[in-house]
């Protein structure tokens, strides 16, 4: 058999590749699901060997971590795709919609593995311990006994034979229910699973091993080869060889018991595999890329695209720790003399120096010669967080998992945490898991920020980071930082924090967790005077929104209000639906399908339902604002003042302060766009007067909402002339330091205080009148956060 090469790069997905599927319809195209929140098809071209997209869906409100296909049906003559989510559902597509046909509800945790089988069947397995089998949209069983995640599932060909693995190191086989059989052997996280056949199967794992086991029980094989977790399996054509992806970078060829080929990839993590009907492999890694091998010499990608692929493994970067390679000493390697001796087996790996600069290589046995896959940096005394360092906790893999001592005498509760999470957002979870008081929120998420020393926080849009609104009708405020704003943990500089802490109400992240792409406002950075030190805080050239949210849980409380307002505001059914699709059209903010206008007279009535009932439809004008055809129409010249004066009223002293703290939201957000833009310059004045009413008010969301208001309207005046408009600013700025807010809020104003002063001698003169710099001096002498503390040496710098 040929050695596979690069037939094709699939581009298009924002984030890491988490799920791979070789689909049913279209013949030969493939699926897959991501981080970035879509699932896409791509179809096969006429040349055999390129793909482009023919379909996107979307409706989970986290990252796709699991796809399968539902064979045809009466029903569905060309099958389902169905994905599972960090959101906790299963949703089925068609080929006719970009939105599922239906959603399956129960996991009490992420959906991480799926499988599909005869009449309709579908096996799921969750973090939350348990796999559930489903039946016509129903779960007709749940299957119970696994101490820790379920990360695989399989079913047997023979009908009612299912498997599970799991992160508690076993492997079951149930009958009807009932666990019939444990297979024990694996010493971690059993990860995938493949059939073989009736009674045979395969098994991966953290352990860097794969398993062939008897359906009796007996592990008749080990196959060793990989250096880290492996993620995925999945049996070639002929049922017996298969192929295997994982951390070591590499998609693993197994044919006859040995491992003949081992290709290395340009990203770190190769998070699953899938073999095609016509033996080509499919991969899915943390680069955002799916990528097509084949060993048809008829299907190689062009010299062109080979060429650019050898260039990226070559460029690639890897820290020593993470591939297994600490303790080098640069003195200890030999030199590139050295790849003249062959190789012993496929994918070993060999470190040679080049001048200052260590390459690895890895041996590929089909073509005998060595390739290089990359550069290595640091070493055992390097700061990098090898991903092997990862630490398992109730089946999940985290960075860290904290002992809390929350009572004298009493054992430590465990408190798992990722650098990509918020600390607000973990804080909050531990406390609803051990049912503490919301009195620890704050010292929790401290704790936090202090044990990760200044790590970056936030990361890629972290589709985790969703609150709903819970059954007791709370909704917690969530949000997401903006990537070019420097947040509390992260020592001055990188996304992290919150913006929001632990108020009442959350609007949860329809970014992809973490923080959604900023909205760039086009303002030039201008030249910097002489009283303005070099610093990664200021000028702020780009707006600040809050893109945190979960639609759905959003009109859920809208339907909720809806049953107890009076008769005459009340929506029926076919309205609700028009809402419905007026959030799905708007809720992402991107240009897309523009809304109907009977859509947006339905948005402008929820508007006025009472003050006490209205801030589910502030929180969707908040996101749907961003999108170009809602900005124009609420904020033209015609429209928009009537639009913000209704809005500033939702905002006054008598308003509920939930109801501020999302129009203050609303209007960071309106920034968006050139008509909001304008509209919000040309009123300025009344903004700025609402601002002013809610200063004094102690709410930690409300107060950051207001400072990135302020800030937005800096990064606006930066370089403009008005020295008014800059004076008005800067006062409101200045009342509202001085007020002494939280640390973030603080921290915002300081930037925007930062801003406006950049290159500006007049309003460094203003700040200097206003009396402020004790305040500033205050900060600056404050040990953390580090970044509020430095940042306010600077500006303290400025004014002296």
């Amino acid at each position: 058999m040929s050695s596979y090469k690069l037939s094709c790069t699939l581009s298009g997905h924002e984030m890491d590749v988490r799920a791979v599927a070789a689909a049913i319809h279209p013949d030969g195209a493939i699926v897959t699901g991501s981080r970035d929140r879509t699932t896409r098809l791509w179809v096969p071209q006429g040349d055999g060997k390129s793909y482009q997209e023919g379909h996107c869906m979307s409706g989970h409100n986290n990252f796709i971590s699991a796809i399968c296909i539902m064979p045809p049906s009466d029903k569905y003559p060309n099958g389902l795709i169905v994905t599972g989510s960090n959101d906790n559902n299963i949703n089925a597509y068609s080929l006719e919609s970009p939105l599922p046909v239906f959603t399956l509800e129960g996991h009490a945790n992420t959906v991480c593995t799926l499988a599909a089988g005869k009449f309709g069947t579908l096996l799921s397995g969750s973090w939350d311990t348990t796999a559930k089998v489903w039946l016509n949209q129903r779960n007709v069983m749940t299957l119970k006994g696994h101490e820790a995640a379920v990360w695989a599932v399989a079913l047997m060909p023979t009908q009612g034979l299912m498997l599970t693995g799991s992160a508690d190191k076993n492997i079951k086989l149930w009958r009807a229910g009932k666990c019939e059989r444990t297979f024990t052997g694996h010493s971690d996280c059993v990860r995938a699973l493949a059939i073989l056949s009736e009674i045979e199967f395969l098994s991966a794992s953290n352990d860097t091993t794969v398993r062939r086991w008897l359906t009796t029980g007996e592990c008749t094989h080990q196959y060793h080869g990989h250096t880290n977790f492996i993620y995925s399996i999945s049996v070639l054509p002929n049922g017996q060889d298969f192929v295997t992806s994982g951390e070591d970078r590499t998609v693993r060829v197994w044919q006859g018991g040995e491992n003949t080929q081992t290709l290395t990839l340009p990203a770190q993590s190769v998070w699953c595999v899938a073999t095609l009907i016509n033996g080509d492999i499919v991969t899915g890694s943390s680069d955002g890329m799916a990528r097509v091998y084949t060993s048809n010499p008829d299907r190689v990608g062009s010299s062109e695209a080979l060429d650019l692929y050898n260039k990226q493994l070559a460029s690639f970067t890897m820290p020593a720790k993470a591939q297994a390679f600490g303790g080098i000493k640069m003195e200890d390697l030999p030199g590139k003399k050295d790849l003249d001796k062959p190789g012993t087996r496929d994918g070993q790996t060999k470190l040679v120096r080049n001048g200052d600069i260590v390459e690895a290589f890895s041996w590929s046995a089909a073509d005998g010669e060595w390739t290089k896959i990359g550069d290595v940096v640091g070493d055992t005394d390097s700061e990098a967080r090898p991903s092997t360092s990862r630490v398992m906790y109730e089946g999940k893999e985290y960075d860290y998992v904290f002992d809390v001592d929350i009572e004298e005498g009493k054992t430590p509760l465990k408190l798992p945490y990722n650098i990509s999470d918020d600390p607000w957002r973990a804080a909050q979870t531990f406390i609803h898991k051990h049912d503490l008081s919301q009195y620890y929120l704050e010292q929790v998420a401290n704790f936090i920020v202090d044990n990760t020393k200044g790590v970056t926080l936030g990361g890629p849009p972290v589709v985790d980071a969703v609150d709903p609104f819970t059954g007791a009708g709370r909704y917690i405020p969530g949000s997401t930082a903006d990537p070019n704003l420097p947040q509390i943990g992260s020592g001055g500089s990188g996304p992290s924090d919150p913006f929001t802490g632990g108020s009442r109400y959350m609007p949860a992240a329809m970014g992809a967790s973490g923080a959604a792409p900023q909205v760039q406002t086009g303002v030039q950075q201008p030249a910097v005077n002489n009283h303005t030190p070099s610093n990664p805080f200021f000028p702020k050239t780009s707006i600040v929104r809050f893109d945190t949210a979960n639609p759905q849980a959003m009109l859920g409380k809208v339907k909720e209000f809806n049953d107890v307002i009076d008769a005459s505001m009340q929506m029926n059914e076919e309205t609700f639906g028009i809402l419905q699709s007026f959030v799905n059209v708007t809720g992402d903010g991107t240009q897309g399908d523009s809304p109907t206008s009977q859509q947006l007279d339905v948005l402008w009535r929820l508007l006025q339902w009472p003050t006490d009932k209205v801030f589910p439809a502030i929180d969707i004008l908040r996101l749907a604002i961003r999108h170009p055809a809602v900005n124009q129409h609420y904020c033209n010249t015609k429209d928009g003042e009537e639009f913000l004066s209704h809005l500033l009223g939702l905002a006054s002293p008598s308003s509920p302060p939930a109801n501020r703290m999302l129009v203050f939201r609303t209007l960071c957000n309106t920034f968006a766009q050139q008509d909001g833009r304008q509209l919000m310059a040309t009123k300025m004045d009344n903004i700025l007067s609402t601002v002013s009413e809610s200063v004094a008010i102690k709410n930690k969301n409300m107060n950051i909402a207001m400072a990135t208001l302020l800030l937005n309207f800096a990064v606006e005046l930066h370089t403009s002339n008005d020295v008014e408009a800059k004076s008005q600013c800067l006062s409101v700025v200045s009342t509202m330091v001085a007020s002494e807010p939280d640390a973030e809020a603080s921290f915002r104003l300081l930037v925007a205080m930062g801003t406006l002063m950049t290159g500006d001698d007049n309003s460094v003169a203003i700040v200097r009148s206003l009396d402020v710099l004790a305040y500033v001096s205050k900060l600056a002498a404050s040990k953390e956060p580090a970044k509020v503390r430095d940042c306010a040496k600077l500006v303290a710098q400025m004014l002296n």
